[in-house]
């Protein structure tokens, strides 16, 4: 699949073991799209994630306290935290109207990463169904 042609701002997620982050980022619905063996280029959720490899020492990922999150923004919350379900962060992570107007969901990513995904809650049909308008 080849890289899309989008403009926007994309995160750079630095990984320690970046082969071992692949199936995460595949498993909530991304796809590689370029880059060679120390970056990729994953696309997917209408959105795109570079991956890197991390360096050593002070230059590797606290995985206990990582400092690094993303967020992606995309209607279709609910199934994407059905296939992570169990990555999901407990107690506070779990799918839910949030006081800030997202619907949101967080879940643990490789590293510690913190990967929050969410969808205005306004837009959400009736503001307690998990479907989008």
């Amino acid at each position: 699949m080849p890289i899309p042609v989008a403009i926007g701002a994309f995160a750079i997620i630095p990984c320690n073991d970046l082969p071992s982050a692949l199936p995460f980022w595949e498993r909530l619905g991304f796809d590689r799209t370029g880059g060679d063996d120390d970056y990729i280029i994953m696309t997917g959720l209408g959105c795109e994630v570079h991956l890197t490899q991390a360096g050593k020492g002070p230059w590797s990922v606290p995985s206990e306290h990582n400092p690094f999150g993303i967020f992606i923004r995309m209607p279709d919350v609910a199934s994407v935290a059905a296939r992570v379900e169990d990555l999901i962060i407990r107690p506070g992570g779990v799918l839910r109207h949030r006081e800030w107007g997202l619907y949101e969901v967080g879940i643990h990513g490789p590293d510690g990463l913190l990967v929050r995904i969410g969808w205005p809650s306004r837009h959400m049909r009736n503001n307690d169904a998990d479907t989008p308008t």
